[in-house]
Parts: structure tokens; sequence; C-alpha cells
């Protein structure tokens, strides 16, 4: 195996890598958060502190980086991200099975979902009876039915949104390439915006401060690793492949939250949140698996008319007599040459 391909192979497996790596920093988030609201954390506050975090580590970077690259956005250009956000949507091909892949791995992951809000089916005991996050506190109460609906309802609308985000961020990096200034810009808008919100939603000042507990853990660890370094790196994975394979990564995540709150909080799992995050890992799978045989298409669609064209002009030449058997070995290795440019085809 050439050096070449080994690059290419190693190039091709980073994407993957890093939503990964993606899904088990947002797996720590949600852990960490979980504990924290157990001990009373305002959730306005906590949003207004993270983003304030992201801007304090991230701004001092892109200035002294940066600084030369920085550029206004128009409203024509808002406009137009907008437009982009509504036309530029995955495209499906009803007609291959890599069509019929990204539709079925999309309906299972929604099955999943569903499955896991609706279906709670028998209890089971905890992974680990000696958690680490353990605050000494008497469990809750486990949420009523309705509030369980209602809070499934909301995670759905939370992920449109976020899929309506990562749509419009995957078309602004057309415009502004800079994945720095980016993550840096909306990281400042975040913050001015969560201050007036938090500010109108918790006027009580007590409730802004934070001690030496999981309130402040998870200020540091959403602020600087979550909006920060995450940002950045889903910044760069949207780039690379585009916001449908970053979106279809977080189920996995879910996944993970569910095993994680067991065994670290003592959160009681239920049959139907095992059956659910089954049916959302092979609905992901489904949907990268259809994803990179496209990309495999791909090259060889781009590459084999104009190799025809190439072959059409050399046949159309004159041939010379006296450099036959040279002429037949150039057509070989060109052959092969294309054969190993392309491994994929």
């Amino acid at each position: 195996m050439s050096p070449q391909k080994n690059i290419y192979e190693m190039d091709a497996k980073k994407p993957y890598v890093v939503a990964i790596i993606i899904q088990l920093i947002y797996t720590g988030m949600f852990v960490i958060l979980k504990a924290a609201f157990n001990q009373g954390f305002n959730t306005f506050v906590f949003t207004f502190y993270c983003q304030a975090a992201a801007t304090v580590l991230l701004l001092p970077i892109a200035i002294l980086r940066e600084r030369k690259s920085w550029c206004s956005m128009s409203s024509g250009l808002l406009l137009k991200l907008f437009i982009c956000a509504l036309i530029g949507m995955e495209v499906v091909n009803l007609k291959s099975a890599y069509g019929i892949a990204k539709v079925t791995g999309v309906a299972l992951c929604l099955a999943g979902v569903l499955l896991i809000a609706f279906f709670a089916g028998p209890a089971l005991s905890p992974i680990n009876h000696h958690h680490a996050f353990h605050s000494g506190q008497t469990p809750s109460a486990p949420p009523g039915r309705v509030t369980w609906i209602k809070g499934t309802f909301l995670k759905i609308l939370g992920d449109m949104i976020w899929s309506l985000w990562i749509t419009l961020q995957a078309a602004l990096l057309k415009e502004y390439p800079n994945k720095m200034l980016v993550t840096v810009t909306q990281s400042v808008f975040s913050t001015v915006q969560l201050f007036v919100v938090a500010a109108v939603a918790e006027r009580d000042i007590s409730r802004w401060k934070l001690g030496l507990d999981f309130r402040l853990l998870a200020v540091l660890y959403t602020g600087f690793v979550v909006a920060g370094v995450c940002s950045y790196l889903q910044v760069w994975c949207m780039e690379m492949k585009g916001p449908v394979f970053l979106a279809m990564w977080f189920p996995l995540c879910s996944v993970l939250t569910i095993f994680c709150s067991s065994f670290f909080l003592g959160e009681i799992v239920h049959l139907g949140s095992i059956l659910g995050a089954i049916l959302l890992i092979g609905g992901l799978y489904s949907v990268l698996w259809a994803k990179s045989k496209e990309t495999m298409i791909e090259p060889c669609s781009e590459v084999n008319p104009v190799e025809s064209a190439k072959d059409e002009k050399e046949q159309n030449k004159p041939e010379v007599h006296q450099e036959d058997g040279r002429g037949k070995n150039e057509e070989e290795t060109s052959a092969y040459t294309v054969e190993r440019v392309y491994p994929l085809v």
C-alpha cells in the first residue's frame, strides 16, 4: 500500500473521529449538567455563563491570530444565507439503494426517539451502585407522564432549531471560510443575547453566585470545552462533510447519555430507552453507510467523462509504427496510474 493511499485513508477517517469526539464531549456535558441542575442551578444563568466563558477563551485567540481577517456582514449576506438554508438541503435519490438507506436511517432515528418518549417499559437496575456524582440528597421522584411528554416535544423542537442552525452554519462557511472567526462571532453575539434573557428571567443576585461545586464545573466544562473547543470542531466537521453528516451523529450522544446517567448518577433506565437506543444506532449507521457509498461514487462520475474524452483523443492521433511497443506500454501505464490515483473506483 503506497504512502499516498495511506494519507488519503487517514484524511477520510478524520471527520468520523472528530464526530465521535464531539458526541463524547456532549455526553459529558449532559451528565455534568444533570448533576448541576439537581443542585438548583438556574438554566438561564447557566447558559449565559457558559457562553461568556467561551467568549473569554476564544476572543483573545481570534484577536491575536485573525486580526487581519475581520470583515463585516451585510444585511444582503444574511438574506442570502437564509435562502441558502432553505434550498441547501440533503439530496435524496429514492431510485438508488443509497437514497433509500438515507430515508430508512432517518425513519429509524425518529422511531427510536418516539419509542424512548412514549414507551417506558420495565425499569432496569442501575449498572453501578456507587455513583461518582452522588450529592447525598434524596433522589427526586420520577417525572409524571405529562412532564415526560412535554420534555420530549421540547427536545424535538430544540433539535429542529439546532438542525436549522447547522444548515445556516454550513451556508455561512461558504461565504466566510474562516472557522475561528465564525465561532468567535457567534459566541460574542450569544453572550450579549443570553445576558439580556437571563437578567430578565432571574433577578435574584444570589442565584447568580457560583461556588466550588458542580455548578462551577458545569460552567467551565460547557464554556471552555463545549462552546469553545467543540464548536470549533463542529464547524470543521461541517466544512469537511456537510451539516447532515454532523447531525446524524447526535443519536449516538443520546445513547451514551443514557448509559452514563445510569452509571454515574444512578438514573433509572427503562427497557424502552434501550430499544430506542438500538433504533437510533441503526438509523445513524444506515445514513452514514449511504453517504460513504455516495462519496465513493462521486469521484468516479466526475473522472470518467474526462478520461473518456482523453482516451478518444488518444485514439484519433496518427499511429507511429516505430513506437508501437512504447505507445502500448504508455497506455498501460496511464491506465494503471488512473487506477492508483482513484483507489475507490
